[in-house]
């Protein structure tokens, strides 16, 4: 059996690591979504950019930042923020990019400066799209978060891990389970805080 304490001990770091990097994620992504509509070749780059990171296996950018940055929770983080960064920067660049024309034109015939337009205009048309992917996102951060532990990031992934190594199904289960539980929250939480901020109308609530 493994310890009530040691899985709780575990849970804490595994959310801590993967909201850790959600949110790096967020806060970088949707400003490099915002500031694509600048323009194509700037949308290009930066997507491009995106897709490359996610193209590339998990296992190989958990193994890159290694000789980067070193083991630990920093490097971890680092690794998760990368791949979680594509479905963020590329959902909210769709959602802000695709709204009616005819509803930019009417926002700017009445004064709106380009920022009141993505503020008040384009984001509040954008919330369904932009979520799917912070939800993708959050989903994908959670399953790699295991994965770092590979590199001493702790968690979860550290229980599996052991395990594995092991062959003991108690550690796996205390590992997977919880896992398994926080990435349906975490889908349940977002489409939940999705309905609350959408307005009604714009295809989310």
């Amino acid at each position: 059996m493994v310890g009530v304490e040691r899985v709780l001990g575990a849970f804490g770091e595994h959310l801590v690591l993967t909201y850790a990097s959600l949110f790096l994620s967020i806060a970088v992504g949707i400003p490099l979504a915002t500031l694509s509509l600048k323009s194509k070749r700037l949308a290009s780059f930066i997507t491009g950019f995106a897709n490359l990171v996610q193209a590339i296996p998990s296992f190989a950018v958990v193994a890159i930042v290694v000789p980067l940055l070193g083991i630990g929770f920093t490097p971890a983080v680092f690794a998760i923020f990368l791949r979680a960064l594509l479905p963020i920067v590329k959902n909210t660049y769709v959602g802000l990019s695709e709204v009616d024309e005819a509803m930019i034109d009417a926002a700017r015939g009445i004064g709106l400066t380009e920022w009141e337009i993505i503020r008040y205009v384009r984001f509040p048309h954008a919330y369904p799209a932009m979520f799917a992917g912070i939800k993708f996102a959050a989903v994908l951060a959670n399953s790699i978060a295991i994965l770092t532990a590979i590199i001493g990031s702790g968690g979860l992934g550290s229980l599996v891990f052991e395990g594995l190594a092991s062959f003991n199904t108690d550690k796996i289960l205390a590992g997977s389970i919880p896992a398994i539980m926080m990435a349906v929250f975490i889908d349940i939480s977002f489409s939940y805080l999705e309905k609350r901020v959408t307005p009604k109308g714009t295809g989310g609530g």
